[in-house]
């Protein structure tokens, strides 16, 4: 299973960057939420994979597949994780590939086309960086690390609790916060101990398919915004850890999300 999945991010991989800084038809999902060929594309080279090789799997993909979440086996792709960064010429986003055996995660695969970055994790196995293997950061404390979150499309209240969410984190003296528009690598750069935790209001399964994985094989942590498992079949809030620092950044994190929640 993991040789065919690494054939579909190669073959996905290739799609992207034959696309990238090319001119590419682009629809509108909603707001600020795009659609572009080449999404379609690199789903599409992934699903028929997966369908040569296991096609009674179930699928679960962005732009156009939304099989059974809860059958035995299930695959779960984002085939351009970062599609804004990709539309503006950016050279971050990713492919992200996992797949799941009943509910629990085997592989997850995620790959940067542009910088030939590779993430791969096998359940109880490690979580490897381009053939390094992957530890998280050992901060213990929240002054002591680095963040990073997401944004989702949404320009209003819950724009606001995030930007609430922030303050609460530089007040409480982090070393800085980045932005850089890919969830899928955001968790990965935790795995690798780059930032201490990743934190987003709404994400959707395909956005952190394998990178959950990869981070719990790096000695990480991901839950929903209060500590509960991140489902497979709707989307979630997320907060991604060291674990060593996960108790502390719900506590800042949490209020904000029940509060939106509450509204």
């Amino acid at each position: 299973m993991l040789e065919m999945a690494l054939k579909a991010a190669l073959l996905s991989a290739k799609v992207l960057r034959e696309r990238f800084q090319t001119t590419v038809a682009v629809e509108l999902k909603g707001l600020a939420n795009f659609v572009t060929q080449a999404d379609l594309d690199s789903e599409r080279v992934i699903v028929e994979t997966i369908r040569d090789r296991f096609p009674s799997h179930s699928i679960i993909a962005e732009e156009s597949y939304s099989d059974r979440a809860d059958a035995e086996d299930v695959w779960i792709i984002d085939p351009l994780d970062g599609t804004s960064n990709f539309m503006h010429g950016i050279p971050h986003f990713a492919i992200s590939i996992s797949y799941y055996r009943n509910g629990q995660p085997e592989i997850g695969i995620v790959c940067n086309p542009m910088r030939n970055d590779w993430y791969v994790a096998v359940r109880g196995q490690g979580a490897w960086h381009n053939g390094e293997k992957m530890q998280v950061d050992t901060a213990d404390r929240i002054d002591a690390t680095m963040i990073t979150c997401g944004f989702y499309y949404d320009r209003d209240q819950m724009m606001q609790a995030t930007l609430d969410t922030i303050g609460d984190f530089f007040r409480s003296n982090i070393h800085g916060m980045r932005r850089f528009g890919a969830a899928a690598l955001d968790l990965c750069n935790v795995a690798c101990g780059q930032y201490g935790l990743f934190f987003e209001y709404k994400l959707h399964p395909w956005d952190y398919g394998a990178g959950q994985l990869i981070l719990a094989e790096a000695g990480g942590q991901a839950t929903d915004c209060n500590g509960l498992a991140l489902p497979l079949h709707q989307a979630s809030s997320i907060c991604a850890t060291n674990a060593l620092l996960h108790a502390r950044a719900l506590e800042i994190i949490a209020p904000h999300w029940n509060r939106l929640n509450a509204d």
